[in-house]
């Protein structure tokens, strides 16, 4: 049996704000037919409900809608210029298309049509034109904004590309309940036809973007729409045009919007996702249960994502969701959406009771010799309740102040079991992991850095594990440490190494870290022997990994973490020589100040940003920084450091900022590599993002998620780099993770010697 469920549909926008149209909804070629279809009187979208599930029937007709008003529209001029009557285009022409869709609306269902995607095409931003250089910054973004979103835990990503004019600025997000199962595969490709159906809906607008269940997009010539978290674009919402019956509908709106702000709660209040689904259990008899669904982009803040979603519900439930068994709203930043029936997949997060139960009616009135009765009863009772409530109130804040007192000094975050593990699930026995390295043995000693040392163990079952033995100087208490590696273990990507379990007993503190068999990058790429293994693709490979990983760090996770000590003994490599980055968050853990970070640990490496190493400010430019240093590094074979003593006193940067110059990259590759990489733009476009890290000024630099779309696109045109300032530096004896043990001895004496020349002055530059 299927019935038909009106559904309203709103298009919200800075520039249209009360106008209801059709102009986002109804496809036509041209900007110019957009605007005629602007239908002041009439804005709805007829959908129809087989089994409980909506489907639009809006798709194959829009065409025919939209062509038959324009030919009345045009009809209707004509016909005005010949008998000169007044203008009546602007009503024929949206009544005739109201006409169309109510007889629509008594047609057979069409099976088979799809309700979205909805677009907003922002015509007055401007066009681009067909094959310049904004459309093929649009295609770089589609061609890696999809993986990025699908294999991020929070399934979304943001992306750049190509320089101004021409810059585009995109940003994807899939729902959070796609099934874990096929999650990459679904997140990829809904925001692949987001890219597709945008080019195509708004064709050659500069800004777009497209609603779908499965996922949201938007992109724009516009920087600061990433930034801002606050900007919720253009906003598109509908409602069921079917009401409550009259004598439930209050009722009914108290229970959905009791349920749509609880899950705005939960939303806001989930670290990975922003995202929560409700269920309100046992309204009535014709509505069993309401369910609901908020999101925000994971980005913003527990507060920010509340904000957005509070301002959506207030504004917007109390004008078209009155009495209505269903409503949504969709913004950029964040949506919602209530039904009637079940819309999203596995069990809801949040469960709510029905309505709380009616107040008893007052008793009736009694003989006089009951309400005579009633004055000592209440003059007994009513002291002691009220004392009651005082004793109450006094130890709930006594209870809620001791509390605060205890964990002022840690962050709340969400406790929800299917996002954040309880630190009892990743407490594993000191007598386990000692009897896993035999009571942690120099012999299963994979290296030492400083961290701690770390060690291979076998657990029973036969599990390989990595175990690192934090040294004493974390300033953290026990419960700061617990709250810290919880949140550390949930930051999951394909290119982190995985924390599987923590060990805090007899004042020990272990990291038990997934074992990675040919260990860290370093032990391989600075071995004459061992660095034949790694071939030109697996170095690729491994440039790709890590940029996507401190992306993920840097965007996408919720923590926003800084490594602060990317190099490659902290780069780790599985079986098939997929990179995965380690020590990420640990900077974090231990509590460094800037001073600490720079003089004790990291100093020396030969991957510090200027400003860190000089001033020991630090932020995601200067992970970029030694990202750039390290790509470096894999392309030549060769440590910034080792050039520290030589008698030219020549940095890898120099060195590599020569050969560029010259035009002669081509002399840098790794010599065992054999003459198996290949030279031309691939070559030139690893060592151009390189330099690009590693350049002077931070806001020079390169955000990651844009060097992800440099590596990945093979038509965005990147920028010519500027000299960089050379700082050599040079500390043995550190070195982390899975690198080899060095001696140790006493503290060796730190040699820095800082070239900036910078006496040329470079505005754009081909290599040769």
């Amino acid at each position: 049996m299927c019935h038909v469920n009106t559904y309203m549909i709103e298009t919200l926008h800075s520039r249209y704000l009360d106008r209801r149209t059709l102009a986002g909804i109804v496809h036509s070629p041209s900007a110019a037919v957009r605007r005629q279809q602007q239908f002041s009187p009439v804005s709805f979208l007829i959908s129809s409900s087989l089994s409980g599930v909506n489907c639009v029937l809006l798709l194959r007709v829009q065409h025919f809608i939209s062509t038959a008003a324009a030919q009345l529209a045009a009809m209707a001029i004509g016909t005005r210029r010949r008998l000169g009557l007044a203008p009546l285009s602007f009503y024929l022409a949206p009544a005739t298309a109201s006409l169309l869709l109510t007889l629509f609306l008594h047609a057979p269902p069409l099976a088979g049509a799809q309700p979205l995607p909805w677009q907003l095409c922002d015509d007055p931003a401007g066009n681009y034109t067909e094959g310049g250089a904004y459309q093929a910054n649009i295609r770089a973004l589609a061609s890696g904004i999809p993986k990025n979103a699908s294999s991020s835990p929070a399934l979304f990503a943001k992306g750049a590309a190509g320089r101004a004019p021409d810059a585009v600025y995109a940003l994807a997000l899939c729902r959070g309940d796609t099934a874990s199962a096929n999650a990459s595969s679904s997140c990829a490709s809904c925001v692949a036809a987001a890219f597709r159906n945008a080019q195509q809906l708004c064709a050659y607008s500069r800004i777009a973007t497209m609603y779908d269940d499965p996922c949201i997009l938007r992109y724009s010539d516009r920087e600061d729409f990433l930034a801002n978290v606050t900007d919720n674009g253009g906003k598109m919402l509908a409602w069921n045009a079917n009401n409550v019956s009259a004598d439930v509908a209050p009722a009914f709106d108290a229970a959905s919007g009791r349920l749509v702000n609880a899950t705005a709660d939960y939303a806001a209040a989930d670290p990975r996702r922003r995202f929560g689904t409700g269920e309100l259990d046992g309204f009535d008899e014709t509505y069993p249960k309401i369910y609901s669904l908020a999101q925000c982009t994971p980005d913003m803040t527990a507060a920010e994502c509340r904000a957005c979603l509070g301002d959506m519900i207030g504004r917007f439930t109390p004008r078209y969701f009155v009495g209505k068994p269903g409503g949504r709203v969709f913004g950029v930043r964040c949506n919602f959406r209530f039904e009637t029936y079940s819309f999203f997949s596995g069990r809801p997060l949040l469960q709510l009771p029905g309505a709380l139960p009616p107040a008893p009616a007052p008793a009736a009135a009694g003989e006089g010799t009951t309400r005579r009765g009633a004055g000592p009863v209440l003059a007994i009772t009513l002291p002691i309740a009220a004392a009651a409530l005082l004793l109450i109130a006094t130890c709930v804040c006594f209870w809620k102040r001791r509390k605060h007192t205890e964990r002022k000094a840690s962050v709340p975050y969400s406790t929800n079991q299917d996002d954040i593990q309880s630190i009892d699930s990743l407490l594993l026995d000191l007598s386990t992991l000692r009897a896993a390295t035999d009571n942690f043995a120099e012999s299963n000693k994979l290296g030492e850095g400083g961290f701690g040392a770390v060690y291979k163990g076998v657990l029973s079952e036969g599990e390989e594990i990595a175990v690192k033995r934090l040294s004493q100087s974390s300033r953290q208490g026990t419960e700061e440490l617990k709250t810290e590696l919880v949140l550390v273990a949930n930051l999951q990507h394909k290119n982190l190494v995985r924390l599987v379990g923590v060990c805090l007993e007899e004042q020990e503190k272990l990291l038990v870290y997934e074992y990675m068999p040919n260990r860290s990058l370093d032990t391989i790429l600075f071995d004459p022997e061992k660095s034949r293994d790694l071939d030109w693709g697996k170095r690729l490979k491994i440039v790709g990994g890590v940029a996507r990983g401190l992306q993920y760090l840097h965007e996408d996770s919720q923590l926003r973490i800084i490594h602060r000590d990317l190099k490659a003994s902290n780069v780790l490599l599985d079986m098939d020589f997929s990179p995965k980055i380690s020590d990420f968050g640990l900077a974090k853990l231990f509590g460094w100040d800037e001073s600490q970070a720079v003089t004790s640990h990291i100093a020396g490496t030969g991957y510090m940003a200027p400003e860190y190493a000089m001033r020991g400010q630090y932020s995601a430019k200067s992970d970029a920084y030694s990202f750039g240093v390290l790509v470096l590094e894999i392309l030549t074979g060769r440590r910034n450091s080792s050039f520290a003593n030589s008698e030219q006193s020549v940095d890898l940067l120099s060195l590599v900022w020569e050969h560029w110059t010259r035009g002669t990259v081509e002399e840098l590759v790794d010599p065992s590599l054999g003459g198996r990489a290949p030279g031309g733009p691939m070559l030139l476009k690893l060592v151009n993002v390189g330099l690009l890290c590693v350049q002077d000024s931070p806001a020079d630099r390169p955000a990651m998620s844009a060097v992800n779309v440099m590596l990945s696109s093979s038509t965005v045109s990147l920028q010519a780099p500027s000299r960089p300032t050379f700082c050599i530096e040079e500390m043995e004896g550190y070195s982390d993770m899975y690198s080899a043990t060095y001696p140790r001895g006493s503290r060796p004496t730190k040699v820095q010697t800082a070239m900036s020349p910078n006496e040329v002055s470079i505005t754009e530059l081909e290599p040769r």
